[in-house]
Formats: C-alpha cells, structure tokens, sequence
C-alpha cells in the first residue's frame, strides 16, 4: 500500500500500521479502558442525518470562519498532540507546514517534539500552544511567557488532563518516553527496521518545551507517569482565571464537557472552549463532544466561540457539527496517520482531502457559506 492509494481516514490509518512498531501505533491508536468512548467519538455522528436543499446556485463555495480572532481558510484545524517526531522525523514541522499550506490553524504541544518558537519562525498561519497546569507553578508561568514571546496566537489549556487514563495497550507493550519496552514491545520494533533506521539518523528525540523542566536522562518516563505526578490535580477555577488575565489574550480551555463548565469558561473571560473528551483517553465512558455540542453552543454559544474535537473523520462529520453551531473543529488522529505514513506529504494530502469532501458536501447540501449551515440542515433519528 502506497499513500496514492490513501483516499480516507482508514486508509491512512492502515498504511501507519503498517509502518509503525506496534507500540507506538497502538499509542495513536488506543484509549481508555474498554475503549468506549473513543467507538462513540465517530458512531455518535451517524444518528443524525443531514438534510440537502437544491437547487440554490453553488458554484463558488466560501468554507472561511473566524475562531477566536483567527481567520481560517478552512473550518477545521489541527489539534496540538503530543510526541509527534516518533511518529515521523518531521514531526511538528510537517503539520505545521501542511496546515499553513491551506490557511488554517494548527497547535503545539508542552509535550510537543519540537520547539514552538522555531515552528512559529518557520510557518505562517495561526499558531495555538497547548500547555498542562503543572505543580510547579513557576513552570506554568514560564510556558505562558514563553509563548508570548514566540508570537503564538492562541493560548489553549487542556483541562481533562489532571491525571492520566487507563490506557492498557500502552501498559501491554511498556510504551514510555525514552523507551523502556517489554520483549513483546522490543520485537514489535525489531520487525520494523525502517522506523528505527529513521529514528536514529535523525536529530535526536526531545520534549523542548519541558526539557530545562523534565530530566529524562535517569530513565523511561510513561506518559501516564507524566500525568500523575507532575500535573496539578488542584487545580481549579480561581488558577485559570488567573492564568486567563496573565495571559489577556485569546485564551481557550480543552475538554469542556458540560453546560456549567461552559458557562464559567466564560465568565473568567475566556475566548473559546473546545468540547472534547481527549480522543477517549482519560474517562471512558464520557459522552462525545458531538453528542454535546448542541446543548452548550444553546448556552453560551452566543458569547463564547465554541468548537469541538473527537471522531472526525468525513467532510459530512464536519458539516454535521458546523450546522450544530460549532465554530470549527478539531483534528487529532485524522492527521496522525497520514503523519505516521508519509510524513508532510500525507498530511497534506489527508488534510486537501477533507477539504474537498468538505467543500462538494457543502454544494450537495445547498451551501455556498458555512454561514448558511443550520439545525434546518440536520434531523436525529
């Protein structure tokens, strides 16, 4: 299989598998527990049809939003996700080059593999930075001026994140951050020399957004541990209220779920939340941000930009959510793959994909505006 043959979401999930040691697909891959939520992320969007009209003169299809004073070119972005240079030797660089290639926004990681002041020289468009509350409160503010300094757009902190999920294919295969496998772990990466021919030849791994902050040379660190114990589980509404005025920006929370959530994002003076369960990785058994969205963009949406993330993977999927409200959505695991199997060029070409699903969806559907999408469009079963 060859990324020509890649023409959606499954596709470029199975070239992936097929390039990557089987510990580190299954990182992408997994989630919580029984994996639940994450099968619901995506089934939750067939219970709701979409409703065409015709004949209203579509040829020229306008798919631009605003989100959070960012004007995007398209109505979805790429979420900020972790480790992504064991994915590929490009890394960051590449999603950041493939999103500014179509003018939309794109996000760093703390946990990000390269720094976000050298994507932020390298590549135009939006730049969001994802940060953790960590317990060492000198660390937090030091993030937050570091981003500001590096010109970054958007401040965005995750806030479902306070300890780590259960997740079992990591614990199956010793996954961890510098490697520390099981034998089932090890021969997974033996029977995949190209990745780590790959791995080796080019410039070292690093968290560089934690590296002065994180030591990593006296052994593994799982993932798991690194939410454990140096994520903050106190903390609480008065921090990132304080953390919002610090910052007096466009400053947005990561995996809001509930309407009284939603509205105290706004009352501390937030600019956005994103509805989001972390891809089913830390609660399973949430509901989707999908299944959500309605009912917050009901309460707040006319005072917060709202958006969501979670089981995106068709043109039709975003639309869906667009004629629900949100401002636009996120991507994790839709461009991961396409990463993981061809590095920018498969980003680029997941991403030109949606694209085009998205805007022949928007004729089908009698659109020439996002503007025009509404609940009119859309019936539940």
């Amino acid at each position: 299989m060859r990324l020509r043959e890649c023409h959606n979401f499954h596709d470029f999930r199975l070239l992936a598998k097929k390039r990557l040691p089987g510990p580190i697909f299954n990182y992408i891959d997994g989630a919580a527990d029984d994996e639940v939520t994450l099968r619901r992320n995506t089934t939750s969007f067939e219970s709701c049809d979409l409703v065409p009209n015709v004949l209203r003169g579509v040829s020229e299809i306008d798919m631009s939003v605003t989100v959070m004073g960012q004007k995007l070119a398209t109505p979805f972005y790429c979420s900020p996700t972790a480790l992504q240079r064991l994915f590929h030797h490009q890394g960051e660089n590449a999603v950041a080059a493939a999103a500014s290639s179509l003018g939309t926004m794109f996000g760093v990681s703390s946990l990000g593999t390269v720094s976000l002041e050298e994507i932020r020289k390298k590549h135009s468009g939006p730049q969001v930075y994802q940060f953790y509350f960590h317990k060492d409160r000198g660390l937090n503010r030091a993030m937050m001026e570091r981003a500001k300094e590096a010109g970054v757009n958007v401040m965005m902190l995750t806030v479902d994140s306070i300890t780590g999920g259960n997740r079992e294919r990591d614990l199956r295969t010793g996954f961890s951050i510098p490697f520390k496998l099981n034998l089932a772990g090890v021969t997974q990466f033996a029977i995949k020399p190209a990745w780590a021919l790959n791995y080796v030849t080019h410039e070292k791994f690093r968290l560089p957004q934690l590296d002065e902050h994180v030591d990593m040379s006296g052994g593994a660190m799982s993932i798991g541990k690194y939410f454990t114990e140096m994520l903050d589980p106190s903390m609480n509404w008065n921090d990132v209220a304080e953390m919002v005025k610090h910052w007096n920006g466009q400053f947005c929370l990561k995996g809001i779920m509930s309407v009284e959530d939603a509205k105290r994002a706004v009352d501390i003076g937030c600019t956005g939340i994103v509805l989001s369960n972390h891809g089913g990785r830390q609660l399973d058994g949430s509901r989707s941000a999908f299944d959500q969205l309605a009912e917050i963009v009901d309460a707040v949406g006319h005072r917060i930009d709202v958006m969501m993330d979670g089981g995106i993977q068709r043109g039709t999927h975003v639309l869906k959510a667009l004629s629900l409200g949100a401002k636009a959505v996120g991507l994790g695991r839709f461009y991961l793959y396409p990463l993981a199997a061809a590095g920018q060029a498969g980003v680029e070409r997941a991403l030109r994909h949606l694209r085009t699903e998205v805007e022949r969806d928007m004729k089908l559907m009698g659109c020439t505006s996002v503007s025009e999408l509404s609940r009119a469009n859309l019936r539940f079963r």
